[in-house]
C-alpha cells in the first residue's frame, strides 16, 4: 500500500492511525480529513484501517463503521444511503461524489476522503452550504404561473413531449458536487450561481407549465450570475447522477440569444 504524503508546506498534518483488528485479512486504509474550526488547531488526516470482510461495499458504509465502532468524533452528513438526498457529498479519491454511491472496490489503494473543495468547513467532512442554498432560493425554484389555477380536481397538464424536456434536470439532488468542482465557482462563487443552481434554473425555464420564463431569463442576464461559465465541463464529469449541468447552462445561453 502506497505511503500517503502531504506537501512539506501543507497546513494539513498527518494525524492518528487506527489499526485494523488483529486477524483481519482484507484491510483497507481510509485517510480522512479532520478539522474542527472551534479547536484552533490545523487540519489533519487520520488513518483508519478497516476489515472489508466486516464492512458494507460503499465508502459510506466504511464511514458509518468508523464512526460507530472506531472513532465517534468523525463528523459527516448522510441520510438516505440511496443517492437520493445528496447529503453525503464529499471528495473521495480526488473526485466529488456521493459516498453512498462510491464503491470501495473502485478505489485502488488507500481511500482518501475530504470535504467538498473550496467551501468553508463546519467540521471534518461537513461543508458549509449556506451560500449555495441562498443562491438556490434566489432563482425561485418552484412553479410560477400567471393564469388562474385549474379546478381543484384537475392538474396543469403537459404533453409527453413537454414532460420529456425535464428529463436530466429533475433528477438533480442538490449535492453540489458539480458546483464545488467548477473553477469559475471557486473564483467567483459570491456572484456566479454555479452549475447546480443554473441547472435548477433551467429546470423551471424548460417547464411548459411555468409562465415566468421571461422574468427568469431577465434575472440571469448578468455578467456573473450566468456568463462566468467557461464550459470547463468539470460539472458534467463529476455529477454522481450522470446529469449534464453544462448542457443546461448552454440551453439558457441559447435562449438569451434567441430573445434578443
Amino acid at each position: 500500500m502506497a505511503e500517503f504524503s502531504l506537501p512539506a508546506n501543507s497546513k494539513v498534518k498527518i494525524g492518528n492511525t487506527h489499526k485494523a483488528p488483529e486477524g483481519a485479512k482484507r484491510v483497507k486504509a481510509f485517510k480522512i480529513y479532520r478539522y474542527d474550526p472551534d479547536s484552533g488547531q490545523n487540519p489533519r488526516v487520520d488513518t483508519y484501517e478497516i476489515d472489508l470482510d466486516e464492512c458494507g461495499p460503499m465508502v459510506l458504509d466504511a464511514l458509518i463503521k468508523i464512526k460507530n465502532e472506531v472513532d465517534t468524533t468523525v463528523t459527516f452528513r448522510r441520510s438516505c444511503r440511496e443517492g437520493i438526498c445528496g447529503s453525503c457529498a464529499m471528495n473521495i479519491d480526488g473526485t466529488n461524489t456521493l459516498a453512498c454511491l462510491k464503491s470501495i472496490d473502485d478505489v485502488q489503494g488507500e481511500v482518501k476522503v475530504y470535504p467538498l473543495p473550496h467551501m468553508p468547513v463546519v467540521k471534518d467532512l461537513v461543508p458549509d452550504l449556506t451560500r449555495p442554498y441562498a443562491q438556490l432560493a434566489s432563482i425561485e425554484p418552484w412553479l410560477k404561473s400567471k393564469s388562474p389555477p385549474p379546478p381543484t380536481d384537475e392538474e396543469r397538464r403537459q404533453s409527453i413531449e413537454e414532460r420529456e424536456k425535464l428529463d436530466g434536470l429533475w433528477e438533480c439532488v442538490l449535492c453540489f458536487c458539480c458546483s464545488t468542482s467548477c473553477p469559475s465557482y471557486w473564483w467567483n462563487g459570491d456572484r456566479y450561481l454555479g452549475p447546480a443552481i443554473l441547472l435548477q434554473a433551467y429546470r423551471w425555464i424548460a417547464d411548459s407549465r411555468d409562465e415566468y420564463t421571461g422574468e427568469r431569463l431577465d434575472a440571469l442576464e448578468d455578467p456573473f450570475r450566468l456568463y462566468r461559465c467557461h464550459t470547463i465541463m468539470n460539472c458534467t464529469k463529476t455529477c454522481p447522477k450522470g446529469l449534464n449541468p453544462a448542457k443546461a447552462i448552454g440551453e439558457i445561453k441559447k435562449l438569451m440569444v434567441q430573445r434578443m
